[in-house]
């Protein structure tokens, strides 16, 4: 019988780890900058206290907006820090640019005796989509490309970028064009009124609109990441910053033209009749993104459930959200906390598992190098899951003494009796079953790929 897989020693590949860490560095240390800058530039133009109260009032709907992209991300969640550094590019990153390049144009344009309608319609959409799309396919394309699922990822890197560069923005419009702007002019009672008034149409209302446009690019980076077509990795995420832009120039020219016109049905038919079906559309296409993420273990691991390293229920249990919780739940009574612990990191590692082989075959990765770093990986994934699962199978009374052996089950009953049965049409979930010591993993590469 085949001994288990050991965990392999990474490879040493100094002259790119030293790379990676270089570039990870300089890309905390431009947002820490970027920070400062901006905390400074805000601070002595609209006043410390417009600052304070622009930031509690922007800060509310922060969490409601972080929790719906956490929750998107639920089956293969992305490491919080890469999660962060993103939100914190928009924020400080993305708004510092785009706050001084459209304040440049602004200026120019004046000086031209141009209007600053074009800045806001022709100017901003383009700088701020871009600026907020950079920072997520920087992280993605160079420290996280190989772990991207596809779509659902590009959607949450570029929203949580998103929803810290309209964070910012409502600092600016909320504390200084509110607040500050009204008890300037008419006091403190003013100030607050204004501040509710502007909180009400730029949150309330039109909170998603950040979000909105820069999912386009994520969505574009997402199929980009998981093409192997060179045409497709190019042409997909400039496709998708360039709807963003058109979109975001679309919501700002429709107040535009209410403003120059003086009639306000311009905004609120382009507002119903195209930014709401729109928004819909976008949440529909996320809830199915995310459940065909759910389903990728169900198309991916059925390769090693032949080779024994994944019983039929195993893979059936990791199918949807619900069978995943039911599994958390059964490893927490029968192991307690350690259990539960190790069937989330179980789930976390077949998902990557999935991912990779995925990726594999739709052949991402052909260089010898490549395919030997992957084949480094898939192993030490499985030699996961194998560690994981030992802490909570065999520990339920309920559960017989089963054995896969990659095509039958080799049950011992409570009487001492043996017996090999097949696997039924539906497996039991999410109950897992010990696993015999199994074979080498396949080949780091589609049989098609020889």
């Amino acid at each position: 019988m085949t001994e288990p897989v050991p965990v392999p020693q990474q490879e040493s590949r100094p002259r790119r780890n030293v790379g990676r860490t270089i570039g990870f560095a300089a890309f905390v240390v431009v947002i820490t900058l970027s920070a400062i800058t901006l905390l400074l530039y805000l601070g002595f133009n609209i006043g410390w206290q417009a600052l304070v109260i622009g930031l509690v009032a922007a800060v509310l709907p922060v969490p409601v907006l972080v929790t719906c992209y956490l929750w998107l991300d639920r089956y293969g969640p992305e490491p919080a820090g890469f999660l962060a550094l993103t939100f914190f590019w928009g924020a400080c990153v993305a708004t510092g640019a785009a706050l001084a390049v459209n304040t440049g144009a602004a200026y120019l344009f004046d000086r031209f005796g141009w209007s600053e309608n074009f800045v806001a319609v022709g100017v901003a959409p383009v700088i701020e989509e871009t600026m907020k799309a950079l920072g997520p396919a920087l992280l993605l394309v160079f420290f996280r490309r190989r772990e991207v699922s596809g779509i659902t990822d590009g959607l949450v890197y570029c929203g949580l970028s998103a929803v810290g560069f309209a964070m910012v923005e409502n600092i600016l419009y909320l504390g200084g064009h509110g607040y500050a702007t009204g008890v300037e002019k008419y006091g403190p009672a003013s100030g607050a009124q204004s501040l509710v008034v502007i909180f009400i149409g730029r949150i309330l209302l039109t909170g998603f609109a950040h979000p909105l446009f820069t999912s386009m690019t994520g969505i574009g980076l997402g199929i980009a990441l998981r093409s192997p077509r060179r045409s497709v990795q190019i042409f997909a995420p400039i496709g998708g910053l360039l709807l963003a832009m058109l979109l975001h120039a679309t919501w700002n020219l429709m107040p535009t033209l209410s403003a120059i016109t003086g009639e306000g049905l311009f905004f609120l038919y382009g507002f119903i009749g195209l930014m709401v079906p729109v928004f819909l559309g976008m949440i529909g296409l996320a809830i199915w993104v995310r459940a065909r993420e759910g389903r990728l273990t169900e198309r991916m691991l059925p390769r090693y459930v032949r080779l024994g390293w994944f019983s039929p229920p195993e893979v059936a249990a990791l199918g949807s959200l619900a069978r995943r919780h039911s599994a958390r739940r059964w490893a927490r009574r029968v192991a307690g906390e350690p259990g539960l612990r190790a069937m989330r990191h179980y789930q976390t590692a077949a998902t990557r598992l999935a991912v990779l082989r995925d990726g594999l075959e739709r052949g991402l990765d052909r260089n010898p190098a490549e395919l030997a770093r992957i084949g480094t990986e898939e192993r030490t994934l499985l030699a996961g899951i194998a560690a994981s699962r030992a802490a909570f199978v065999g520990r339920d009374p309920a559960a017989p003494n089963a054995l896969w052996d990659g095509t039958q089950y080799h049950i011992t009953f409570p009487d001492g009796s043996r017996r090999s049965m097949p696997p039924p049409a539906e497996p039991v979930v999410p109950i897992p079953v010990p696993l015999p010591p199994a074979p080498p993993p396949p080949p780091p590469y589609p049989m098609a790929y020889r």
